[in-house]
């Protein structure tokens, strides 16, 4: 039987593609093929001797982030026609950050799966990702690399800023913002409809560092995006320029198979670490990385990014750790500008999907506007700007985007004011008579991958609209929930193991003292041991969220944020078990 995973070398000047298994197949199972794409108009002249290059399009009216795909996606096909291949464009699941409820964080796995065995299921010889919004992108590439075959992703681009009262604002960092001073009876009802209005002008994702602008910029780092393609704002023509490079690009792959996990190495993790830093990133991106190293087999833990983000300043000047928008890094120069100023922290060397290294991608490179992309020796920050914490309270782990948070409060001892879950903070936080004074700490129990469930972005929990009056502008928050890219504060995050599964955080309660210090990476409880194992005595689980579906798949696979939030059954299996499980063989049966 032809194997249908991997491409055969038969010569110097070409090789047997693996759609060949499919479309030059003998007898019944060959003529089926190729009689049922001859019924889209396909000529055998089309098929015969050309890579096939699927096109996996996140495309979906519920997601505007992402509504320009279909353009896109022509400008991939284009790029692939001109290079001798042939475009077979199909659909993916959609996850829109904004109108996804619970979260879209409890479908990034199903995404990943169908992504993953479309690709292997059908006969293509290299992938094309058109992915934007938040998690289409971690979701692709999981699914993409476990299957490993040649891949080179497109994202979305920012959108266009837009306007509110002659102030530049951005659909994420900002709200935040005028969610306050609204929730404090400093705007009114008019003001608020006028922001609404004026909010997001174009297609495309947050136009500040959230998790799709960071998510874009390291794909571009670990080499599998297009150099320059990361910052292309989506309404910019040469977005649908560089998507027909990658068309182009694509055609090249699948010849050379040039897969994954020839450049997904733990060196390319480094690199895309310590971009991570340097760009003042959403702390969202850890969990994506994490959940990636464990599909190609990478060992990566917390103290791995702890120890590189030590020794990372912060060089990009964007909300909502500074100033700009992600667009304003393209006319400063682009992510290559960015990667070129940080060519001492990383590995140069390491390989991309252009078949040149990190190093030679971005030689040509400029920075143009030091006020938005500084130099190492005159960074935003010298500090690095996340934080991993450990200690009594999170013993596998948490995580703090320092760069977004008050120093003042990065080393502070207050009592904790607990909400079990989110309905209890939605019923209390703006309640009058609630017991919280600046220098509480808000905790939130229930927020992780199984007690939320999926850990949605709750954990920029809303400050007491009293203290917001009061003038408060920042507290410190502790939850085992996310945070959005575009949110700031003194918010500790993916506190591990989480509250449902037994871990400290679910045994707070109010009037513990907690004590936090970011720079030496501590987060305790001051609770005696033998109270802590009394409350772990009475301590019961909350009921689960789902019982059928995909939902109780989730509840029963899904692991802890240190290791990604992936499911245990999806990480790389050895080596051995990859040939039996993941062979993919065409059998001369015809189904229709």
């Amino acid at each position: 039987m032809p194997d249908c995973n991997n491409p055969v070398v038969m010569d110097g000047k070409g090789r047997r593609l693996r759609s060949a298994a499919w479309f030059e197949a003998p007898g019944e199972a060959g003529m089926a093929h190729r009689a049922y794409l001859k019924a889209e108009g396909i000529s055998q002249r089309a098929l015969s001797n050309r890579p096939i290059i699927g096109i996996a399009n996140s495309w979906s009216e519920f997601v505007n982030c992402n509504l320009h795909f279909r353009g896109l996606a022509e400008a991939v096909k284009r790029g692939v026609l001109q290079a001798g291949g042939l475009p077979l464009e199909f659909p993916t699941i959609s996850l829109g950050e904004v109108l996804m409820k619970p979260t879209t964080m409890l479908y990034r796995n199903l995404m990943a799966m169908d992504v993953e065995e479309s690709i292997r299921s059908y006969p293509m010889d290299a992938v094309v990702l058109l992915v934007g919004c938040d998690k289409t992108i971690p979701a692709a590439l999981m699914g993409a690399a476990s299957v490993d075959l040649p891949t080179i992703v497109v994202t979305a681009g920012p959108a266009q800023a837009g306007f509110f009262r002659g102030r530049e604002i951005s659909a994420g960092t900002d709200v935040w913002r005028y969610t306050d001073d609204y929730r404090a009876g400093r705007m009114s009802e008019a003001e608020w409809d006028e922001l609404e209005a004026s909010l997001v002008p174009s297609v495309g994702t947050c136009s500040e560092m959230g998790t799709a602008s960071t998510m874009s910029a390291l794909t571009e780092v670990l080499g599998l995006a297009l150099p320059g393609s990361a910052a292309l704002p989506a309404v910019d023509a040469r977005r649908a320029a560089g998507a027909e490079a990658a068309g182009r690009r694509a055609v090249e792959i699948a010849r050379e198979d040039l897969r994954p996990s020839s450049l997904l190495s733990a060196e390319a993790f480094d690199n895309a670490i310590t971009a991570l830093g340097a760009l003042g990133g959403s702390t969202n991106a850890i969990v994506h990385l994490l959940a990636l190293a464990g599909r190609v087999g990478v060992p990566l833990s917390l103290g791995r990014f702890d120890e590189l983000f030590r020794g990372t300043p912060m060089i990009v000047n964007v909300r909502p750790s500074g100033e700009h928008l992600f667009e304003d890094v393209e006319r400063a120069g682009g992510v290559p500008a960015v990667i070129k100023e940080l060519l001492p922290l990383l590995h140069g060397d390491a390989p991309t999907v252009t078949g040149r290294s990190l190093a030679e991608n971005v030689a040509a490179a400029n920075v143009h506007d030091r006020d938005v992309i500084a130099s190492l020796g005159r960074p935003l920050r010298a500090r690095s700007a996340i934080g991993v914490l450990h200690g009594s309270l999170a013993p596998s782990g948490a995580v703090i985007k320092r760069s977004a948070a008050t120093s003042a409060l990065e080393k502070h001892s207050g009592l904790a004011v607990v909400f079990d879950d989110i309905d209890d903070l939605a019923r209390r936080v703006d309640d009058p008579e609630l017991e919280i004074t600046p220098d509480s700490v808000m905790v939130l129990k229930n927020g992780g991958p199984k007690g939320a469930p999926g850990m949605p972005e709750w954990g920029h929990l809303p400050i007491p609209a009293k203290l917001l009056r009061a003038g408060v502008t920042d507290m410190v928050r502790i939850s085992d929930a996310r945070m959005s890219g575009t949110a700031f504060g003194t918010v500790v995050l993916h506190v591990t193991p989480e509250s449902a599964v037994g871990g400290p955080l679910g045994l707070v309660e109010n009037g513990d003292r907690i004590e936090l210090d970011v720079e030496a990476g501590k987060m305790d409880l001051k609770v005696p041991d033998g109270e802590l194992q009394a409350r772990r005595a009475r301590f019961k689980p909350p009921s689960p969220k789902y019982r059928r579906g995909y939902g109780a798949l989730y509840l029963e696979r899904v692991l802890q944020a240190d290791q990604g939030c992936d499911f245990d059954f999806l990480r790389k299996l050895p080596d051995e078990e990859i040939q039996q499980q993941a062979l993919g063989l065409v059998g001369g049966a015809i189904n229709v």
